[in-house]
């Protein structure tokens, strides 16, 4: 396939759209954004409305993010862990998701070098020993029997995903969390069968892709959000994760991959763009994490300048190399770039902050000639992730004219 052979017309955006065994009932996904109000990793009402609003507002499928699937694999306390105990609550959000005529997916991943051990009191793990500021510490590589058992756990935080309801799994393997940071050049200096050639460093990852596929069976769609590019110096780039996902695709495991870049443990702006909200992030810290931050927040937070679908240069690479379908994410805020990359061969397209500022944008696109959403790029959203995770401008918008009413 090329470029000038589409699979997609830019007219299909909103025709139902099969994604493996499931239909779409248009080509908009609600990216997985952490949503910040899962006190001590609980499922909460908040939880719950915050993925109503979307399918209320068009989306063809929501994802909620990010799903632990150990007490280790947390980003921190408040962050869910997929078992039994939060799976019976996520029934809840499941069924208000379906009855907004929307379709639910269970973001799940281990986040190693970035999670927090002191938060979670417990020890992570990582390809590789190394410090890691995210982790509060020291992380030590992982033995060859821990992996297996995060395999498992993914296995069987898959299992519960599906019992819970959700449609769709997909396998985080982006931001140099535990699987990203295995494919990384950078992150994983192994020399046994897990490390060295391009091949081996994704070994583990494609295992638990492997090992989901076989929990949750044929009745479920199984994608991954995979890094293009880890945007630091010696990380993973295009040469290697074409390689990585030829080698995914030609496994069969998963119906889709979005792609993305970037990392959570040296370069989190790589993945957004746009002005840095570095005062607030202080602001939302602890004192001395607020120090930390202010004295080095401009190493770990670079400035990139926004661009519309500023992903795409890097996908349309992917596009040209695989046949597999493929969401496009990073910067989707208006109804042309949908139109665009469905005419590139793109499945579908994935929309995170747009989302948050407007849920119901899909529904504008869609009934009311509305041709881009209203986010401003400001990333102010971000810090908010320690307090439920909003857009700071529609919340002012709320606060001196109440709730914008529905399409």
């Amino acid at each position: 396939m090329t470029p000038a052979e589409p699979r997609t017309p830019a007219s299909a955006i909103w025709e139902p759209a099969r994604l493996g065994p499931l239909t779409l009932r248009n080509r908009i996904v609600k990216a997985a954004t952490f949503e910040g109000v899962m006190p001590h990793g609980r499922v909460t009402d908040e939880l719950v409305d915050f993925h109503a609003e979307v399918a209320r507002g068009g989306a063809a499928m929501t994802t909620l993010a990010f799903c632990a699937v150990s007490p280790g694999g947390r980003v921190h306390r408040d962050t869910l862990v997929l078992d039994d105990r939060t799976g019976r609550g996520l029934r809840r959000l499941t069924e208000a998701v379906h009855d907004g005529g929307a379709l639910a997916a269970a973001q799940i991943g281990h986040a190693g070098l970035v999670a927090n051990q002191i938060s979670n009191r417990t020890r992570a793990l990582a390809p590789s020993t190394r410090i890691s500021a995210p982790a509060m510490g020291l992380v030590k590589g992982a033995t060859v029997r821990q992996l297996d058992q995060v395999a498992r756990d993914f296995a069987a935080a898959a299992r519960v995903a599906v019992g819970s309801g959700f449609d769709a799994v997909e396998v985080h393997l982006g931001h140099n969390y535990l699987l990203s940071s295995f494919m990384s050049p950078n992150l994983n200096r192994r020399t046994d069968f897990y490390g060295g050639s391009v091949a081996a460093r994704s070994r583990f990852p494609r295992q638990v892709l492997e090992r989901v596929r076989a929990a949750v069976g044929d009745s479920v769609a199984v994608t991954a959000k995979f890094n293009m590019a880890d945007g630091v110096p010696r990380g993973l780039w295009l040469d290697q994760s074409l390689r990585i996902a030829r080698l995914i695709q030609a496994d069969g495991c998963v119906d889709a991959l979005l792609l993305t870049g970037g990392s959570s443990l040296l370069n989190g702006m790589y993945y957004f763009r746009g002005e840095v909200p570095l005062s607030e992030f202080i602001a939302a810290q602890p004192k001395l994490v607020g120090l930390g931050l202010k004295a080095y927040g401009p190493h770990i937070f670079p400035t990139y300048p926004f661009e519309e679908a500023f992903f795409l240069p890097f996908a349309r690479q992917f596009r040209e190399a695989l046949s597999i379908p493929l969401i496009l994410s990073g910067g989707v805020n208006r109804l042309d770039t949908i139109r665009t990359a469905l005419d590139e061969g793109f499945e579908f397209v994935g929309m995170a902050r747009a989302l948050l500022r407007d849920p119901y944008l899909p529904e504008k696109f869609r009934t009311q000639h509305v041709a881009e959403g209203m986010c401003i790029h400001c990333n102010k959203c971000m810090p908010t992730i320690y307090s439920g995770t909003r857009c700071v401008v529609r919340e002012a918008i709320w606060e001196t004219r109440g709730p914008a009413p529905r399409p």
